[in-house]
């Protein structure tokens, strides 16, 4: 059973940062394209960035406003996707999901055809 466990959600002030974690089971990591999506209060679903399983761990940006302060990651050993976030802003305020394949970003596909967590809440505060 393919199953997705997010964690490291939280409270931060501006200025900080976070680490969320992604476990894996049911399927082997190293062959696969993950992503994070993140949706925010009253918005749609977006996604933020993937990581490929092959071209050496490249990486997709498809949320402009995280470049140069996200940073997606993989640990195939431990089965594990993480998102480094530095410097947040009250806009990152999201659920945040870890989910595969990465679908260029497309919610709708990756819930037609995809798999998910069930997210970890990232609120970011004053």
């Amino acid at each position: 059973q393919v199953q997705l466990v997010e964690s490291g959600g939280g409270v931060v002030h501006p200025g900080g940062s976070l680490r969320l974690s992604c476990a894996a089971s049911g399927f082997t990591l190293d062959d696969k394209n993950m992503a994070w999506f993140r949706q925010a209060p009253g918005k749609e679903r977006e996604g933020v960035l993937c990581i490929s399983s092959g071209d050496g761990d490249a990486v997709t940006t498809y949320a402009d406003s995280v470049r140069g302060r996200f940073t997606i990651s993989r640990d195939n050993a431990k089965n594990t996707v993480y998102l480094q976030m530095n410097n947040l802003k009250p806009e990152d305020t999201a659920d945040y999901y870890c989910a595969t394949p990465c679908a260029n970003g497309n919610w709708e596909e990756v819930a037609a055809a995809g798999y998910w967590g069930h997210g970890t809440q990232v609120t970011v505060s004053a």
